[in-house]
């Protein structure tokens, strides 16, 4: 006898006692019942099911007698088998039958079945949830041998894939301990010993009823009967509502702490206080009918009445009392089956009561209406409709699919050295609720074995996958085992088990652990940093020392060297200079639309002035000494008359290219988000790079012109003109300009724009000093040689 399981027959006599002393319910009508057992077997259940339909000492189908035994409604079936074992036969009479076990099969075909308990679809979401939460991926499945197995084999395995969790194993159990399999036990137990023991699996889903739990202890206490391995074992039981925690008789002696920290999913139930002070009565001859209650005393309190005394056997007082058995025995609190079978019976007498009721109204005359005429067929249309509120003052309703609902309860077993345990209520499942809130689990409530030392425990085939690395298929074995593999350059992992890296934003670059982005520094060429400084000091600098320059030679204005020189020219060359330094100042500082449009057109223009200037000295020097010749034609181009015909075409053109420029595709702010990793580039976007290099290009042809004429003109005598430094001034200026296009194409960001700043003040500096150093050094150092006969002097 499975002394636990008695709260169910209690539970039962108390609900039939209270209606029965109602006379609101079912006045003069009393409500009896019989008890049958399944034993667990298929030919037991339909036996018991047709004693019940035909019920003479002789079994003969389909003849009726015994009014008295007038069967209305069969409740019960704790397992999904034993249900539709009953119902194959009930359903052929249409007597209503309800089930106090949870079910995952579909009973829409079944139109005489009622669900007291939640579908268990919703306890398979639950389970799913559960493990999704604590992040086990990796379980074992111990599984019924039976269809309740296959079918919940054939729901569960699906819905655990859709959510990344894997079963390691699959084992297959008896409903019911055979110990006459003889030596293949052993090999069964060696089996069970290596799922159990297996080290990357802590987390294990049972599924099926009490006695296949009790079973599998047996199989382990036979592996290892003096506890010296199992007790070290650290894993999670997880049990579904079929599963109530029972000893046998022999295994009362056995210790709990494998199933310390077991998590099981119980049906809920409201606490019924009328159902505590009737436990408190119960004696062992408190009711001459129940046949149950002696064999319960006897078992559950290891005891024996004085008629049938043993020799080791203490006995029986009859004082014993209910609530000092231990939860494996007995429990006090109303379990959830015990409550589905106490919510039944109220369901079959209201609908009984609703009948008369109807009956009552609608029946002419003084003749009553008889409920033992009632048939059970006739039950159905009213079953459907009811609802009223319990004892415990929950709503009991049928829905379209003949299922009461509600939700379940998660529990967590606390186990004690006594051999005691408790079921402490950790969370609920409430289907009905509203999203996020259907699964809700206190895991800081929950007390695991005490080999996890209070850390949550871990399931899994293989290590986490941590942040920085993605998972890595492993060839040939489950989706749940795989390998880790490092991120790729330029992406990043944040979370654990991630399936694939994925790349920053734009503004953002990963860290050095590719585990997180950081956002990008904004960058510039500021006046603020040091090269920003020193570039801005050097340019300021040499526009001092262009200005000391040029205020020397007006103040020197009517000296010979100053007005051999074409004294118009060098003044306009100078004042080029002043806005060539300027105009570098133009690339320092956070690039804006103005700056933008402004810096290259400035620096071309302001360039190609100076460029041509130099240009037009080196040809005047030229045509001076030409036109030196007796009878020659062009001495009427000497003078201001040629500088300017030649400095204003040639500035006019690179203002042409400049203005073409601006009113195509001017520059504008740009960020440049690709050239560094860590920075965004505030930079100055040229627009049409062709027109860019035309302007430089054009430049370049300006130069290269200077420096042949320069050149051609370098032997003429060294007093009477500037060739020979204006030879080595612009052949300066080429070779930094042709250094700078391979510098330039090689940087980014503020070193391209250092690069172009660099350029523009060394190659102004060396035409600046080439130039002028010569003649600023006779001005203010030698002013005796700063005269006519010294200008005219030939060379020897």
């Amino acid at each position: 006898m499975i002394t636990k399981f008695y709260q169910h027959i209690l539970a039962l006599a108390f609900a039939v006692k209270v209606i029965n002393k109602n006379p609101n319910i079912l006045p003069n009508v009393t409500l009896g019942f019989h008890i049958y057992d399944s034993y667990y077997d298929a030919r037991v259940t339909y036996r018991n099911t047709l004693d019940l339909l035909f019920k003479m000492h002789r079994f003969v189908p389909n003849y009726k007698c015994d009014p008295q035994k007038n069967l209305i409604a069969i409740i019960g079936g704790l397992s999904s088998d034993t249900s539709f074992h009953m119902a194959d036969s009930l359903s052929l009479y249409k007597i209503p039958q309800h089930s106090s076990g949870a079910l995952e099969s579909d009973i829409d075909h079944l139109l005489s079945f009622y669900r007291m308990v939640p579908n268990e679809a919703h306890q398979y979401m639950a389970i799913t949830s559960l493990l999704h939460h604590f992040g086990w991926t990796w379980v074992g499945l111990f599984v019924t041998d039976d269809n309740g197995g296959e079918n919940f084999l054939q729901t569960v395995e699906p819905l655990l894939y859709q959510h990344g969790i894997c079963s390691a194993f699959t084992r297959r159990m008896e409903k019911v301990a055979h110990f006459d399999l003889g030596g293949e036990i052993f090999n069964m137990l060696n089996d069970y010993y290596v799922d159990v023991t297996n080290d990357k699996v802590n987390a294990f889903i049972i599924y099926g009823d009490s006695l296949t739990l009790s079973w599998l202890r047996f199989l382990l206490f036979i592996r290892d009967p003096e506890n010296k391995e199992i007790t070290s074992f650290r894993k999670v039981w997880i049990m579904t509502t079929q599963i109530d925690f029972i000893l046998l008789s022999y295994q009362k002696s056995w210790d709990l702490e494998p199933f310390q920290g077991a998590i099981s999913f119980t049906i809920q139930s409201k606490e019924l206080l009328k159902f505590n002070e009737f436990l408190q009565i119960i004696k062992p001859y408190w009711n001459q009918a129940d046949g149950f209650l002696k064999d319960f005393w006897e078992q559950a309190f290891d005891c024996t009445f004085p008629d049938l005394l043993m020799q080791d056997n203490e006995t029986c007082t009859g004082e014993e009392k209910l609530e000092c058995l231990p939860g494996h025995l007995f429990e006090m609190g109303m379990t959830g089956h015990s409550y589905s079978i106490h919510n039944a019976i109220f369901v079959v007498a209201h609908a009984l009561h609703a009948i008369y009721s109807f009956r009552s109204k609608h029946r002419a005359g003084d003749k009553r209406f008889q409920l033992q005429d009632l048939q059970p067929w006739q039950l159905h249309y009213f079953l459907q409709g009811i609802s009223f509120n319990n004892s415990a003052g929950q709503t009991m309703s049928f829905d379209e699919k003949r299922e009461m609902g509600g939700g379940f309860d998660i529990t967590n077993m606390i186990t004690f050295p006594n051999k005691s345990f408790l079921q402490v209520k950790v969370g609920r499942v409430d289907p009905d609720a509203l999203e996020g809130e259907a699964f809700i689990i206190h895991e800081d409530m929950i007390v695991w074995h005490r080999g996890f030392n209070e850390v949550i425990p871990l399931s899994l085939c293989n290590d986490h996958c941590h942040p920085g690395n993605q998972k890595k298929k492993k060839e040939g074995e489950k989706f749940c085992c795989y390998g880790c593999a490092p991120c790729s350059e330029g992406e990043i992992s944040n979370q654990d088990d991630m399936n694939d890296c994925f790349r920053c934003s734009k503004d953002q670059y990963p860290n050095k652990n590719k585990t997180a982005c950081i956002e990008k520094i904004i960058t510039f060429l500021s006046y603020e940093e040091p090269l920003g400084i020193s570039l801005a000091s050097v340019a300021l600098s040499l526009f001092l020392i262009t200005a000391l320059v040029l205020g020397t030679f007006i103040k020197y204005k009517d000296t010979p060297i100053v007005k051999a020189n074409n004294r118009d020219l060098t003044y306009s060359l100078l004042v080029s200079f002043l806005f060539c330094f300027l105009s570098s100042l133009l690339f320092l500082g956070e690039p804006s639309t103005v700056s933008c449009l402004l810096r290259q057109p400035t620096f071309g223009i302001t360039f190609s002035m100076a460029v041509s200037c130099v240009l037009a000295k080196t040809i005047t020097v030229v045509v001076a000494f030409m036109a030196t010749k007796p009878g020659s034609s062009i001495r009427k181009w000497v003078g201001k008359r040629l500088a300017y015909s030649v400095v204003i075409p040639c500035s006019l053109i690179q203002s042409t290219i400049c203005t073409v420029w601006l009113m195509t595709s001017p520059p504008f702010p740009d960020l440049d988000m690709h050239s560094s990793t860590e920075e965004i580039i505030v930079q100055c976007n040229e627009g049409s790079v062709t027109m860019f290099y035309c302007v430089l290009g054009y430049m370049g042809l300006l130069a290269i012109a200077s420096f042949i004429a320069a050149f051609a003109a370098r032997k003429l005598p060294d007093s009477f003109n500037e060739a020979k430094f204006i030879t080595f001034s612009m052949l300066l200026f080429c070779s930094v300009w042709l250094s700078f296009f391979p510098a330039y194409l090689s940087t980014s960001g503020k070193y391209m724009v250092a690069v172009e700043i660099f350029s523009i003040l060394a190659s102004s500096a060396g035409l600046l000093g080439c130039i002028f150093a010569p003649k600023c050094y006779i001005i203010i150092l030698r002013p005796e040689l700063n005269n006519r006969e010294q200008l005219i002097r030939k060379k020897n």
